[in-house]
């Protein structure tokens, strides 16, 4: 870890970690899940609850994860913290299901989130069907969309093989773009719709249209259930916070970790609580809760809400939402960013360790990144994005993330027995209550997603265990 230490750069400050934080989370999330999320517990005011807990549990871990990083600041972040106190099994299967399914898959499904913007803001005219074909009943199509997919993983990729210093700088760009985007909806919402109203918070969705929504947790449902849809809803909201944790995957580049990694930890997961509830209330200010409800799920809500603005204008309604579409796909590009320059993180840490291709731990003689990790990463997102199978994949992996979560969040308290003299720069605020909090909240999702959706659930835990057999093979090649 020491080589780490000296190899790498510290070329991240303070707003450059807060950066990746905000960039990394703020995605789609907040603009399309309070459709979903008013389906699941019908009112304004449990959406609203909704997200402040998934946001207490997200700084619950924030946190935790804090005190991690500053006694241990290096790349890899959440796998050096489960393999010094778990052991390298445990931290290889994390490493490999970033490397393989959650990192990668969510790097091409918002490259396709960027190439669907764009053909929207072109008016749909820029999907092609390239080719198609269906063998054994299953169907593929590459289409145009998904060649700019890859093309803007491609560009991104080259971007972070420069230092760490100037990904930093692009990182901060665009999460001023983000926090500009959800200013434009929320501000708009309160200044240019004449007709909106703070009854709507205490009205509730009936017979809301709740497209591709389950009656199982659907609100009004016969077969509904209050705690079944108020646990989807927090696992919506979680989510729109999902990311929060990846700054510890830079600690080795960040300037001062002991200082700089809590507070951007802990100031940028308020800032983004904060951020979401602000554009919660505008959305309901401006629609009731049945509209809310009844958006198509190709479309979002946040757009809906713009729609509303100048109604009386259509120029200026159409210049307003085309502002949207162009901030939400560059919101898409930012969380591209800084996945890539985080996720390259761990497979070069991984063969640091002699658990992946001695390649991936060399750094750039001149730019001091880890570009041959990059380089893979980019490679195997595209083809992730040309398959098309992204989608699956990140579905079936969240139970999975979760479970490491945990097991992350729990080595705190390890550590605080393996290691009582080390040096902690920060201490957990609360502890032990605040990461028992974490781990409480853990538990319920994933006892929650076990039950109500256990085909995702033994699948994500099948993809991280087909890991083992790569890992025993390794071993026994370095014996």
């Amino acid at each position: 870890m020491g080589e780490n230490q000296v190899s790498l750069v510290r070329g991240l400050g303070l707003i450059a970690a807060i950066s990746i934080i905000i960039g990394n989370v703020i995605g789609t999330g907040v603009f399309l899940k309070a459709r979903v999320m008013t389906c699941n517990v019908g009112s304004p005011d449990w959406v609203l609850i909704a997200w402040i807990v998934a946001g207490i549990l997200s700084l619950a871990g924030a946190l935790t994860y804090a005190e991690l990083s500053a006694i241990k600041p290096f790349a890899g972040g959440e796998y050096i913290f489960l393999r010094d106190a778990y052991g390298k099994i445990w931290s290889f299967l994390y490493g490999w299901m970033q490397m393989f399914i959650a990192k990668t898959g969510s790097q091409a499904a918002v490259a396709m989130t960027f190439a669907i913007g764009l053909n929207d803001f072109l008016g749909g005219t820029f999907k092609q069907t390239l080719f198609e074909t269906n063998v054994a009943s299953y169907s593929y199509e590459l289409s145009s969309l998904q060649i700019i997919a890859v093309g803007v993983i491609v560009v991104f990729t080259i971007l972070n093989c420069a230092s760490v210093s100037f990904s930093g700088w692009i990182a901060t760009f665009l999460m001023i773009v983000k926090i500009l985007l959800i200013a434009f909806v929320s501000i708009g919402a309160f200044l240019l719709v004449t007709n909106g109203s703070f009854s709507h918070f205490a009205m509730v969705q009936e017979n809301a249209t709740c497209e591709g929504v389950n009656d199982v947790v659907r609100y009004g449902s016969e077969s509904y259930s209050f705690i079944s849809g108020f646990g989807a809803a927090v696992i919506g909201a979680l989510w729109g916070y999902d990311g929060w944790n990846n700054l510890t995957l830079v600690a080795g580049e960040v300037k001062k970790p002991e200082r700089n990694i809590p507070l951007a930890l802990i100031g940028g997961t308020i800032a983004i609580i904060l951020l979401y509830i602000l554009a919660h209330v505008a959305y309901f200010y401006v629609l009731t809760p049945n509209e809310v409800a009844s958006v198509s799920a190709t479309s979002s809500v946040a757009k809906e809400t713009i729609s509303r603005f100048f109604q009386d204008n259509n120029f200026a309604v159409g210049t307003a939402v085309s502002i949207f579409t162009i901030g939400l796909m560059l919101s898409s590009v930012g969380t591209l960013h800084t996945s890539i320059l985080t996720g390259a993180r761990i497979p070069f840490a991984m063969a640091r360790d002699g658990l992946m291709l001695d390649s991936f731990g060399k750094l750039s003689q001149t730019t001091k990144v880890p570009v041959v990790a990059i380089i893979f990463q980019g490679v195997w997102a595209s083809l992730l994005a040309l398959s098309g199978s992204f989608d699956t994949l990140t579905d079936y992996v969240i139970f999975g993330s979760w479970i490491f979560y945990a097991l992350v969040t729990s080595s705190v308290f390890v550590f605080r027995r393996k290691f009582p003299n080390a040096e902690r720069p920060y201490r957990t605020f609360g502890y032990p209550i605040v990461p028992a909090l974490f781990l409480v909240g853990a538990s319920f999702l994933l006892i929650n997603a076990l039950w109500s959706s256990p085909t995702q659930a033994f699948a994500g835990i099948f993809l991280i265990l087909a890991g083992l057999p790569i890992y025993y093979l390794l071993e026994k090649s370095k014996k």
